[in-house]
């Protein structure tokens, strides 16, 4: 007996959804998936879950515009391309035509300005994107910042309550078992920082806070340049 054809499957540029297609185009322009991430102001995962679990519907409309800036408009400016895509992306709608709750936690900040915000490794080497809202709505209200940073014990360029470091005091020092240290830079006892002059730096990284982070350790002398950011912790507060 002759052996029964095998099933026509479709290929897998064929399965794939208009977002993933777009994703692809701007692959293929010079962007990363973690720079399409960052234009449509998600984390990389979900641009992932568009070739994986047909994810990305709702931001098709923001990706056409965007593939058409690069492709006719010449623009290539991440923040400028963030900025068309925010303008044509809708929230999902459920069956009965409400919107759809974004499936995230949100960014709370209290009446008295109290807000927090963590990340951890994964997070981090995405550009910790969910401490954006955070900050941009701590300057937009006129907040004071601080952080907590972990990095490797040998990563720090000061040693632990170093009064060249912040906050020169060990109490605001925490040693791991795995070689690791957390730092904390800013308080309320210290003033802080400028919520708005870190949401300047995180504009200028195109987003990516923990760039931003990163960036005014090593301008500062406390980190060395190669050093990698663990863990990511951001408190706000209402100056007096």
């Amino acid at each position: 007996m002759p052996p029964r054809p095998r099933r026509q499957r479709p290929s897998h540029e064929t399965g794939r959804n208009e977002a993933a297609r777009l994703a692809d185009r701007l692959q293929q322009a010079g962007y990363t998936k973690r720079d399409i991430a960052r234009i449509i102001n998600r984390d990389p995962s979900l641009v992932s879950q568009f070739y994986t679990k047909n994810k990305g519907a709702a931001f098709v409309p923001a990706l056409r515009q965007v593939l058409t800036a690069v492709e006719t408009g010449g623009i290539t400016d991440l923040p400028e391309l963030a900025a068309i895509a925010a303008r044509h992306t809708t929230r999902r709608t459920t069956a009965s035509g409400a919107r759809a709750r974004v499936r995230t936690k949100a960014v709370l900040i209290t009446p008295t300005g109290s807000g927090t915000g963590r990340v951890a490794s994964q997070a981090i080497a995405s550009g910790s994107a969910r401490l954006r809202p955070l900050i941009a709505e701590a300057a937009r209200r006129g907040l004071r910042l601080a952080f907590t940073v972990r990095l490797a014990k040998t990563a720090y360029v000061h040693p632990s309550g170093s009064r060249t470091d912040s906050p020169g005091i060990r109490r605001d020092v925490t040693q791991r078992a795995d070689h690791t240290e957390e730092r904390s830079y800013g308080s309320a006892h210290t003033g802080g920082f400028e919520a708005a002059d870190f949401a300047r730096r995180v504009d200028a990284t195109g987003g990516d806070v923990t760039a931003a982070v990163h960036q005014w350790l090593v301008e500062t002398g406390r980190i060395r340049p190669d050093a990698q950011i663990l863990h990511l912790e951001v408190r706000t507060w209402r100056p007096r």
